[in-house]
């Protein structure tokens, strides 16, 4: 994406530089063209800055960069920006620092992860092939995913010790992906996903139990009340997807 910007100064050099502070890039990845020189004018009348035109070829990076920027500015939540990209891999990391970080995490990371879904998209937009966007802040991905760890652990020993499965919390797919591949080498246990997107939930279950094999409850019999209505019980039951 080429963006293209005006920009004034005392002299030609003050102008480029002026742009190039707008831009966040350096000299060498911009081209300059001069629209107007400096004028002194005479007595400080009709004095007039100099007027360059700068253009920019933006990388994905820069694209990624550019974004995320803009959105921090309209979220109230200005930060440092580092951006790092590995072209070979097609990847693009962004680390935020600031003061305010926790609004930028949200809650179970579900801000994090908007930030991240909306810079990818804008950044693979016009891209022929995709590049792998990730934005993270107070290394909150790390500790999530160690934590996810732990919380699998102990979910399947409970699995284990009451012989019966355990439903965890709604996740998003990447974390449901940490679920299942912490559990799969534990011994015993096994894990699959029920429940439609947001509230898609990990079962983690004993071996013994598969997901097929778990039947709906069966509802009593209508029954009648004292004026001879008939009522049924109702259960709540998780349709198995995976």
């Amino acid at each position: 994406m080429i963006k293209v910007i005006e920009a004034k100064g005392d002299t030609i050099d003050a102008a480029i530089q002026n742009a190039l502070a707008k831009l966040g890039c350096d000299r060498d990845d911009v081209s300059v063209e001069v629209i107007s020189k400096p004028k002194s004018g005479f007595l400080g009348f009709g004095k007039e800055p100099a007027v360059v035109k700068v253009t920019y070829e933006t990388s994905p990076a820069g694209k990624a960069k550019d974004f995320i920027e803009g959105m921090l500015v309209r979220f109230g939540t200005p930060a440092h920006i580092e951006v790092s990209e590995n072209r070979e891999e097609r990847t693009i990391h962004i680390e935020l620092s600031g003061d305010n970080m926790g609004a930028v995490i949200g809650r179970r990371g579900d801000t994090l992860d908007a930030f991240q879904y909306l810079t990818s998209i804008v950044t693979n937009k016009g891209e022929e092939e995709r590049w792998i966007v990730t934005v993270d802040t107070e290394n909150y991905r790390a500790k999530r995913e160690a934590s996810l760890i732990a919380l699998a652990n102990k979910m399947a020993q409970k699995a284990l010790k009451y012989k019966k499965p355990v439903a965890l919390e709604p996740m998003n797919p990447h974390e449901r992906r940490i679920i299942h591949s912490a559990v799969q080498d534990i011994e015993g246990v096994t894990t699959y996903s029920t429940g439609n997107e947001p509230n898609r939930k990990v079962i983690v279950s004993p071996t013994d139990i598969p997901p097929r094999a778990q039947k709906k409850p069966q509802g009593r019999r209508p029954s009648k009340n004292r004026r001879g209505h008939k009522h049924e019980e109702k259960h709540e039951t998780a349709e198995t997807v995976e």
